[in-house]
């Protein structure tokens, strides 16, 4: 009634004993898998980081050019304005230097070229402060 059975709910130490090494493997498997799969992740993320670096700092000159272009010509175009108000003055000056010789007794159309003049004054030194700005 004692008889032992091969049908035991027990393993014995020898097949205890021969799944440990399969185990072992199996563990030391995954413990390495993870560590590849981690290490290529840290990797990639690198790699991707880089990418976006590079992709930031050309899209970054391109908006850099843009903008030089943009002030290059509005600067210009300031620079044409205020070369024709001072040619504008100029001829103003010229025109009120004359009439004021000329003037006897009609001071009207001598004060509406001063008039005149003092806008284009004005103007010009507007033109002068959006320069002033602009660099």
């Amino acid at each position: 009634m004692l008889e032992p059975e091969n049908n035991a709910p027990y393993k014995s130490r020898e097949e205890v004993h021969q799944k440990g090494p399969s185990t072992k493997w199996f563990w030391v498997f995954w413990i390495v898998l993870i560590g590849l799969g981690t290490t290529a992740a840290y990797l990639y993320s690198n790699h991707l980081k880089e990418q976006v670096v590079v992709q930031l700092q050309q899209d970054t000159h391109k908006e850099m050019a843009s903008f030089k272009a943009e002030y290059d010509q509005r600067f210009n175009e300031l620079v044409q304005e205020m070369d024709e108000m001072q040619s504008k003055v100029q001829s103003f000056n010229e025109l009120l230097t004359f009439t004021k010789d000329q003037a006897s007794g009609k001071t009207d159309n001598s004060n509406k070229l001063y008039s005149q003049l003092s806008q284009v004054e004005k103007q010009l030194k507007e033109l002068e402060r959006k320069m002033e700005l602009l660099k």
